[in-house]
């Protein structure tokens, strides 16, 4: 039995080596203008492969309108969802939990306060509410941009799921993670810095569960933690890769992660079922365009990694 396991552990280890040797890049590559769909498709959504555009929104007003001034304008009234914690880390694991930011409602010229640094206030704070919160929260803006990438939604035959838009501190950082939709991510101001794993890398990434719970702020301006009874334990990944624990998960050591950085201006492809880790300057604005991705062969394949990584153990 335990020769079958090794075998099988064999097999799982040389997987990402072969993925590697065979289609991904050593580096996530650039493209000096935007594709036509079926070259696209071809050779980045097919392959599950990313890149970095450029030029591909020069035209939106976005570019030139979205600073302080004109957003406090056009939107400062309005009251949108900003994710509060003490640490910059929402949806993430926190000790023996998996915490869920402080989901706040304040208008946007007083989150801009605090992003400027006119008001201090206890926690980092950061727009990142998914579920089109550009069309849901923030409609006056969506002339700026478009409501689709046309050449992507060609390419794929449907329009995106959702449209959201990112504000926050440097301080406010996305946890490792994979998301079921091909993504489009767009930088209007500053920058975003990603890690990238590919999905081929699953078996050096570990899991574990955790009982959800979500930060509250007390009175005294420090934050508690709060246990969601009742709920299911959430699968999610304990590492961090900007400083992991390779004596509590060694087989992180045959990850090969990518680090790209994406600049105002610039828009990155991130396929479906690429684990990513964001950071980002002080202020960055983004939009991103989530388009599901189709629940095929390479989903089915990926499936069954990721229940041999899970049966097998570390490697």
């Amino acid at each position: 039995m335990e020769d079958s396991i090794d075998n099988v552990k064999d097999c799982i280890r040389s997987f990402p080596k072969e993925a590697r040797e065979l289609y991904l890049n050593e580096t996530v590559p650039y493209l000096e203008e935007p594709p036509s769909p079926l070259q696209f498709y071809r050779e980045w959504i097919g392959p599950n492969k990313p890149c970095i555009i450029r030029n591909a929104f020069d035209h939106w007003p976005a570019l030139s309108n979205w600073n302080p001034l004109y957003l406090r304008e056009a939107v400062g009234s309005k009251v949108i969802s900003v994710a509060v914690t003490p640490n910059g880390y929402a949806d993430a694991v926190y000790r023996d939990r998996f915490v869920m930011p402080e989901e706040r409602r304040m208008t946007f010229s007083s989150l801009l306060d605090v992003i400027e640094g006119k008001v201090k206030s206890s926690g980092v704070f950061y727009v990142q509410k998914q579920c089109s919160n550009l069309t849901e929260e923030l409609p006056e803006l969506t002339d700026d941009v478009e409501p689709h990438i046309p050449w992507m939604s060609e390419a794929l035959g449907k329009l995106p799921d959702a449209v959201n838009f990112w504000l926050g501190e440097s301080r406010a950082v996305t946890s490792m993670h994979k998301d079921h939709y091909e993504n489009l991510y767009c930088v209007v101001s500053g920058e975003k810095h990603f890690i990238l794993l590919p999905p081929s890398d699953r078996p050096f990434i570990p899991y574990e569960l955790y009982q959800p719970a979500v930060y509250s702020l007390k009175e005294d301006g420090s934050f508690e933690v709060i246990d969601e009874d009742g709920s299911e334990k959430v699968p999610w990944i304990p590492l961090d890769p900007l400083k992991p624990d390779l004596e509590k998960y060694p087989s992180y050591r045959l990850a090969q992660p990518l680090h790209c950085t994406v600049r105002a201006g610039e828009m990155l492809y991130l396929p479906s079922l690429w684990f990513h880790h964001v950071r980002q300057s002080h202020g960055c604005i983004a939009v991103n365009f989530w388009y599901d991705m189709e629940y095929d062969i390479k989903y089915n394949y990926f499936q069954l990694l990721d229940s041999l990584a899970g049966a097998v153990g570390p490697l």
